[in-house]
């Protein structure tokens, strides 16, 4: 009898927690509602909800001062994602730290040199496009001297002497931008390059596999070419501990979020941080507040890129708060529905300073440092053990 009164209760209390919830009812569209409201009103279910909360936590991350770390993968600046979007929102002090890959920043490259990139048929016929020497990317090509051009533009910045030493990839990029703002300033580009607009309002670029490029493949022409002359390298190490010192400075100073655009290793690389400090570093880490996720991969593989912020809470990459109230994984293209989503944004005037953390990149590597050296014994204690110790824990 208990047991049935039991069940009857937990019954009601699903069929009042149920009552509560939002009532499936959109308006019908007239055509005169703005981004924001066509968003709240006809976007119910599935996909299209999945859209409508994407746009909320974007708009609570903006509005909130969440420190923004924006992960982009895929072949997306020739899609010109960048120039619809990402710089616009780097403009607008909307995204603060982006990782995303070398061949991004590689192809961004071409619109600087003049070549235009054109819309062809995915089916146009690959082996006649080969022959004329032009390139496909799915439904985008260009010639195969866009890469040439562009190969020589990167080996000339990188043999230049204020570049041969160690660096991470953020400062790396950071020089690369500051040289192109010059190039394409003098020129008189319609839009500046994402490296140039990055380094112009202080956002760091982090690049997780730079030998996965085209921009590093340069690096390895100048390697093989000048010998012991050629004296650039990337600190990977430190480049691994700047990401994480970012993290820990805006961790200390409000709140955080994160918007995936894709997956792979850009995504990995940023996620990462939280176990670089928890785990290894056994710092009070709490991971992202916020995260947002855009990826057309289903969720049933246990591929990384289709990782949903739950799975990522068990490693610590995002809070507990988040998974609860403050994620969304948006299965869908993200050149279909990103550009809507900064239209409501920008629609509603959101914009915010700039917090610059290319600028205070060496302040949060000090301040993560005395950290660490405050607990350094306590970190030496594993690496001075042995083997046996270990498998028997």
């Amino acid at each position: 009898m208990s047991e049935s009164v039991e069940e009857t209760a937990e019954a009601e209390a699903v069929r009042a927690h149920f009552e509560r919830q939002r009532e499936v009812r959109p308006r019908g569209v007239t055509g005169k509602e703005t981004p924001a409201e066509l968003l709240a009103t006809a976007f119910p279910a599935f996909v299209g909800r999945q859209v409508r909360e994407a746009h909320r936590l974007m708009r609570e991350a903006s509005l909130g001062g969440h420190a923004v770390f924006t992960t982009l993968s895929g072949a997306m600046t020739p899609a010109g994602l960048h120039r619809s979007c990402i710089v616009p929102l780097i403009e607008a002090g909307l995204i603060d730290v982006l990782t995303t890959t070398g061949a991004n920043l590689y192809h961004d490259a071409h619109r600087v040199l003049g070549f235009r990139l054109r819309e062809i048929a995915p089916d146009a016929g690959d082996t006649m496009l080969r022959e004329a020497r032009i390139i496909r990317i799915y439904d985008i090509a260009f010639p195969e001297d866009v890469l040439l051009r562009t190969d020589r533009l990167f080996s000339w910045l990188v043999a230049q002497p204020d570049f041969q030493r160690a660096m991470t990839t953020a400062e790396f990029h950071a020089k690369l931008g500051e040289r192109l703002w010059e190039i394409e300033t003098r020129i008189g580009v319609d839009q500046h390059s994402l490296l140039a607009t990055a380094w112009k309002y202080g956002v760091p670029i982090f690049v997780g596999a730079p030998q996965d490029g085209s921009i590093f493949l340069n690096v390895v022409k100048l390697r093989a070419v000048l010998g012991d002359a050629f004296r650039f390298s990337l600190d990977v190490a430190a480049d691994v501990h700047a990401m994480a010192a970012i993290q820990w400075m805006a961790q200390q100073e409000g709140q955080t979020a994160v918007w995936i655009l894709g997956g792979g290793v850009p995504k990995n690389y940023t996620l990462q941080g939280e176990p670089t400090l928890g785990q290894i570093f056994e710092l009070d880490a709490r991971g992202f507040d916020i995260d947002v996720q855009f990826c057309v991969d289903p969720v049933d593989n246990g591929a990384l890129s289709s990782c949903p912020a739950g799975e990522g809470h068990t490693w610590g990459k995002v809070s507990a708060e988040c998974v609860e109230h403050s994620s969304v994984y948006c299965h869908c293209d993200v050149t279909a529905v990103f550009p809507w989503l900064v239209h409501a944004l920008f629609a509603e005037g959101v914009q915010r300073p700039h917090k610059r953390y290319l600028d205070r990149m060496d302040a949060a590597v000090r301040a993560l440092d005395a950290d660490i050296l405050a607990r350094r014994d306590q970190l030496l204690d594993g690496v001075y053990t042995t083997p046996d110790e270990i498998v028997g824990a």
